[in-house]
């Protein structure tokens, strides 16, 4: 996994955060990095949080337990979680 995608991936997940997690340009940006990673598990979480944004439940369970990870909460308490632990991956 390239550090660079990671990092574009946070950059893209910070600009969504900042739009209030709606779907929209920023939510597609997010998207599209992730599904450029498919298993890789940082990708597979992220995947999992777009598609709870999304409201799609079935298909972020499905990418929650790719990821090996669990909500935690709202959706911004995932995305602090996940921005946390990929920082200091």
């Amino acid at each position: 996994m390239a550090t660079t995608d990671l990092s574009r991936l946070i950059e893209a997940f910070d600009r969504l955060a900042a739009a209030g997690f709606h779907m929209g340009a920023e939510w597609e940006a997010v998207h599209n990095i992730c599904q450029a990673h498919e298993g890789e598990k940082p990708f597979d979480w992220g995947h999992a949080l777009c598609h709870r944004i999304e409201g799609d439940d079935w298909n972020a369970d499905y990418w929650y337990r790719r990821a090996g990870k669990a909500r935690t909460g709202s959706i911004a308490d995932d995305w602090a979680v996940m921005k946390v632990e990929l920082t200091v991956a």
